[in-house]
């Protein structure tokens, strides 16, 4: 066996907040409380007041206001003081305060019972609002400014403009779908309707699946079930067809924009011209490996010119519009992994790279605007740790990075408008949360609150976060849980939590490493709770990620196994009881390990597992894996069903029953080979419930998943 090299991050023991108490968590506590009452306090609401550099929170129904220079409070309005000028216009007091939005330094609006009102600091009054909200019911909304909104009923785009309501499309159906996000919401797309800057224009999605087969979807609480068909694309099958057209709000006319090529591309990453004249759009062939950056005219709907192209030997996956630059329409900001990680690049308007704002293996996160003269760009980044997320800002003339958050850990921030204050929420490993005032010309940080451990009354197993190596000399970052009363001297079960897929990363140098109060729950039962991010997770860069391609769950795996050996070392864990748990891309994780290698893992229990990527969506199925008729080896060797019969140890298999991402179809075929094969199997379904089990059933599932574990392991 080879030796294990082991990068402790977070060395030491647990500070002196996290002393074992005596409290045990209830399997409600552990699952229900642990984003709520257990969870580090958040402070409500925190934001810069428009226009200002002063900071103001909700917390105990009281408004804090803090003075960004100082850092310290400067004044505060409780709910009492609400009450009084409530009763001043004969309105019923409230019994709490919430959803408080400010309107300027010296009045909010906040809502009560009877209404909405807004408050005057200097005057200590309140008035009846004359704001119009929109309407909850509606379905996609899209808010430009208050009276003016879009929204879809029966899939139709239907925009709302003081008080007078505008259909603008009538082609809505089954088969055409108008105003929605397209495309699986892959490539970064969320929603289905693009404002202009100005809101003159109204961009949209219109989708026509009338070549995507019919998926039935069985609605168990009626009296006969009824079948609800959905459209849902699989992998070499026919997909939908997306175009993009825009409403002018002048002319009240239609464009459609003359998107050329095959109808089943992809059109992605929706960004606005400044002045309102020009849309863009990146358009990526179905193969995924070819991107155009595509510029329009907006009146005509004609191509005027392709900025640039970007190609990839194995796929090519756009996130972000294009960014223009603050005062400078003619300089926008892409964001692309053609150096290895994704990382900013500074363009002019005729698509000529000037220089690239970021270099080096870490990855940018996300775009944080500009400060007021446009100057520099605020970015979040994992520059100092994979695990790790700073705020930093670029200078766009020299490409000077600055990092603004210190600590290490993970910083989410609120810039000021004019860019020179930040408000640091911070958290680590052992650090629950602290909130912070950043003076960024200073560089000095003020904090102003430190949340409590809001688990220190119960009885808790130590954490770390540490890294091994895989067969590469690749580090792999690790969490590791240990039981409740740890004794080196005994042999303990362990439990394998992992997801090991696209887009996630499960282990982060967060509060208790980014894990949660269930693994807590299992260290009470006695478990180690282990937890490795492989080969195809996030923010490691393009070639580790893309190590997966045409072959989802093979190296994965092999990062895995590495995990299981580095177990194996330890003298207190018992080799013969690991149990592996994952859902979704982890439910596949979870049944690829238990039947490809049979021998490691006494008990399973995977959750919505893909079974065979041909029966997944076109959009992820096809990027990662290519199509099943190009690439029939690779979905062979992955196809679970292949595998059934290997299967020695006991697994648990779950689905929920409604399930329109990876369809209930995958574990009922894998239920039948099971059968077929005479291998036992065994199995529990969630009637109601789609991808996930959430809401009050979570408990139930987590309740059954534990005793699985807690019977068979």
């Amino acid at each position: 066996m080879k030796p294990f090299f082991i990068s402790l991050l977070v060395a030491g023991s647990l500070s002196s907040g996290l002393v074992a108490q005596n409290k045990l968590l209830t399997i409600q506590e552990a699952v229900n409380k642990g984003r709520t009452t257990l969870a580090p306090k958040r402070l409500n609401q925190l934001a810069f007041i428009p226009g200002t550099t002063t900071i103001a929170y909700l917390d105990k129904n009281e408004i804090t206001v803090i003075d960004a220079k100082t850092g310290k409070p400067s004044k505060s309005i409780s709910l009492v003081t609400l009450n009084k000028s409530l009763k001043a216009i004969n309105i019923d007091t409230a019994t709490a305060l919430q959803a408080v939005t400010w309107k300027d330094a010296d009045s909010f609006w906040y809502k009560t019972k009877a209404g909405e009102f807004l408050y005057s600091i200097s005057k200590s009054t309140t008035e009846k609002s004359t704001r119009k909200s929109v309407p909850r019911d509606l379905e996609n909304v899209d808010e430009v400014k208050e009276g003016l909104y879009a929204y879809v009923k029966n899939n139709d785009v239907y925009i709302h403009n003081s008080g007078k309501e505008v259909q603008v499309t009538t082609d809505g159906s089954y088969t055409i779908v108008n105003g929605k996000s397209v495309h699986r919401d892959e490539f970064g797309i969320h929603k289905g309707t693009y404002w202009s800057p100005n809101a003159n224009y109204l961009a949209y999605y219109r989708m026509d699946q009338s070549d995507v087969t019919d998926y039935p979807i069985i609605d168990w609480s009626t009296y006969p079930a009824q079948n609800k068909n959905i459209k849902y694309p699989m992998a070499g099958n026919k997909s939908h067809y997306v175009t993009l057209h825009v409403y002018s709000m002048k002319a009240g006319n239609v464009t459609t924009i003359v998107t050329d090529g095959p109808r089943d591309q992809y059109l992605t990453n929706i960004a606005w011209s400044p002045d309102e004249s020009k849309i863009y759009i990146a358009i990526i062939n179905r193969e995924q490996n070819h991107m155009k950056l595509n510029e329009y005219d907006v009146v005509t709907g004609a191509l005027t010119r392709t900025l640039f192209e970007e190609k990839d030997a194995k796929y090519i996956e756009p996130q972000n519009p294009m960014l223009f630059v603050k005062n400078n329409p003619k300089q926008f900001i892409w964001q692309s992994r053609k150096d290895g990680f994704n990382h900013f690049y500074l363009y002019d308007i005729s698509g000529t790279q000037i220089r690239q704002l970021t270099s080096g293996p870490w990855e940018v996160k996300g775009e944080a605007g500009f400060d007021a003269k446009g100057e520099f760009l605020y970015f979040y980044a994992n520059k100092e740790k994979p695990v790790n997320q700073d705020m930093y800002r670029v200078e766009l003339k020299t490409a000077k990075i600055t990092r603004l958050t210190t600590g290490d850990g993970f910083h989410s921030v609120v810039k000021s408008d004019d860019g020179n204050y930040l408000i640091d929420s911070y958290s680590s490993c052992y650090v629950p949360r602290e909130y912070a005032v950043v003076d960024v010309k200073t560089a000095k940080s003020t904090t102003f609150f430190k949340a409590d451990n809001p688990i220190a009354d119960y009885k808790l197993g130590k954490w770390n976060l540490f890294t091994i190596k895989n067969a590469e000399g690749q580090d792999l970052y690790c969490r590791l849980f240990k039981p409740v009363d740890f004794d080196s001297t005994k042999k303990y079960p362990v439990l394998v939590y992992l997801y090991n897929g696209p887009h996630s990363q499960m282990v982060t140098n967060t509060w208790m490493a980014g894990g949660e109060l269930w693994y807590q729950y299992m260290a009470q039962k006695g478990y180690i709770v282990f937890t490795l991010d492989g080969r195809g997770t996030s923010y490691r860069g393009k070639d580790w990620e893309q190590a997966i391609h045409r072959r989802l769950g093979t190296v994965e795996m092999e990062d895995q196994l590495k995990g299981v050996e580095y177990l194996k070392s330890l003298p207190y864990v018992d080799a013969s009881r690991l149990g592996v748990h994952g859902w979704s891309f982890g439910g596949f994780m979870t049944t690829s390990l238990m039947t490809r290698y049979p021998e490691v893992f006494k008990v399973g229990a995977a959750g919505g597992p893909v079974i065979d990527w041909a029966y997944y969506e076109i959009m992820y199925g096809e990027r990662y894996m290519d199509m099943p008729q190009e690439n029939k080896e690779g979905y062979d060797a992955n196809n679970l069903l292949n595998h059934v019969g290997k299967l020695k140890g006991k697994l648990l298999m779950i689905h929920g029953a409604q399930d329109d991402v990876v369809v209930w179809q995958h574990s009922i075929m894998y239920l039948k080979a099971a059968v077929d094969k005479g291998v036992q199997l065994d199995y529990y379904v969630y009637p109601g419930h789609f991808h996930n089990v959430l809401g009050p059933d979570r408990a139930h599932l987590m309740e059954k998943i534990t005793n699985y574990f807690l019977e068979k392991l």
